[in-house]
């Protein structure tokens, strides 16, 4: 089980991104998500079994019910790239998009505190330049959440920087627009999770210019891009127990893995529970079976 990737290798312009291999069809883009799986800057050598599927079946939920502008316009195989895909391999796990030029940051939300913004607490009292309160926990719930964009890097790791430092590279009106619309995500999106015994604990958005207005693209809400824990076990000043990749993450801590050199295989086990994680985290959202 733990050998499975899915790649694809279509006869169109592609860049391959970690876990997403982008085409570009002329007049739209076609996203397929992989099954690949990266942790500390690294796409593991094996990946998680039906990965791609449930990332693209959980944000075409979120496109649906969030009622925000985004770039989504199909999630059927176009006829021109079906008959490079024989058997069947693009079904469920990819999105026809329209074309956006891309904002060079990430939009990141935080309602909890925990992972880089908790060591930048730690050692500073603030997160991307936001003074907090003191005496905040690991994994604490914020008084209200906070947007902390980032740099957006093609290779290795984005960098927080202040809204002030977005403002300055993109201007003060579409940071805020940015902002607003971020937040705006992240409140309806964490209602409806929380609804369903889930905390998003923090996520990281797109978005991009389409037709001279702003629209949200890429992933939305997914557990590649956001923190999700189950809200019945959540204690503020330790780690959670969580439906994200963070599983990966604490396997690959707990190994002599120095992260600076290609990363171990992942064990069956470890396998097969994250995806256990990301299943659970699909159906207690959507309500539906992933089998559906």
């Amino acid at each position: 089980m733990s050998q499975v990737v899915l790649e694809t290798n279509l006869p169109f312009p592609r860049r391959q991104g970690k876990v997403r291999d982008v085409y570009d069809l002329g007049d739209s883009l076609l996203v397929v998500s992989s099954d690949r799986i990266s942790a500390f800057d690294w796409v593991m050598p094996n990946g998680i079994p039906d990965k791609g599927k449930l990332l693209t079946k959980l944000s075409l939920f979120w496109f649906a019910n969030l009622g925000v502008e985004h770039h989504l316009l199909s999630s059927d195989v176009p006829d021109v790239v079906k008959p490079y895909d024989k058997d069947g391999a693009l079904e469920g796990r990819c999105m026809v998009v329209r074309k956006a030029k891309v904002v060079p940051f990430e939009c990141v939300v935080r309602g909890y505190i925990e992972g880089s913004g908790w060591k930048d607490y730690q050692e500073t009292g603030r997160i991307c330049g936001i003074e907090l309160p003191k005496g905040l926990m690991q994994c604490s719930q914020l008084p209200s959440p906070i947007f902390t964009p980032a740099t957006k890097a093609e290779e290795g790791h984005d960098e927080n920087v202040s809204f002030a430092e977005m403002a300055q590279s993109v201007g003060e009106d579409l940071a805020n627009e940015l902002r607003e619309k971020t937040l705006a995500v992240y409140t309806q999106g964490t209602k409806l999770a929380a609804e369903r015994g889930i905390i998003i604990a923090d996520t990281k958005l797109e978005w991009g210019w389409f037709d001279n207005r702003i629209i949200l693209i890429d992933e939305v809400l997914t557990p590649d891009s956001s923190r999700f824990w189950p809200a019945d076990t959540w204690t503020p000043g330790r780690s959670q127990a969580s439906f994200d990749k963070q599983f990966v993450r604490e396997f690959l801590m707990s190994t002599t893995w120095d992260r600076n050199s290609p990363p171990p295989v992942l064990p069956d086990s470890i396998v097969t529970q994250t995806r256990a994680r990301y299943v659970e985290a699909y159906e207690r959202i959507t309500g539906c079976s992933f089998a559906d």
